[in-house]
């Protein structure tokens, strides 16, 4: 499953994505991650949540990122929540279609079952229909 957390830069979000994880963390059972484009929120995250800098590895391209998600998701079967920081930056999807990429999260997350919290700057109304959906806050 995949639940959204839109609005420009600046607005926000990821004051709201550090509440949720922090607070997710409290009742999970298994493990979340928390995908950032840098360290910066290190120390704002529990220390149970596990922080990876996606910047640190040499993504290309959005296909890539949802390999590196397959990845992360092979590693750790107890993984219940990924929360996604920066999307745009950290999927490689700046200035594109955002579509196939969360439909792609969206059905691996119904497979897993786990469920992507992700942060994405752009306006609700800039978000596809086909994903309107899945906003949970616009900002």
């Amino acid at each position: 499953m995949v639940e959204l957390i839109v609005g420009k830069k600046g607005k926000g979000k990821t004051k709201v994505l550090l509440e949720r994880v922090n607070s997710a963390i409290k009742s999970a059972n298994g493990s979340i991650v928390y995908l950032d484009k840098s360290t910066k929120h290190m120390y704002e995250l529990n220390n149970k949540i596990r922080l990876i800098d996606v910047s640190a590895f040499p993504l290309k391209n959005s296909d890539e990122f949802v390999g590196f998600i397959c990845g992360i998701i092979s590693q750790d079967h107890d993984l219940e929540e990924i929360y996604l920081d920066s999307f745009l930056t950290i999927s490689k999807l700046e200035g594109q279609d955002v579509t196939d990429t969360l439909t792609q999260l969206d059905a691996i997350g119904q497979k897993f079952n786990l469920t992507f919290v992700i942060s994405i700057s752009l306006n609700k109304e800039e978000i596809p229909a086909s994903l309107q959906s899945k906003i949970v806050t616009a900002l």
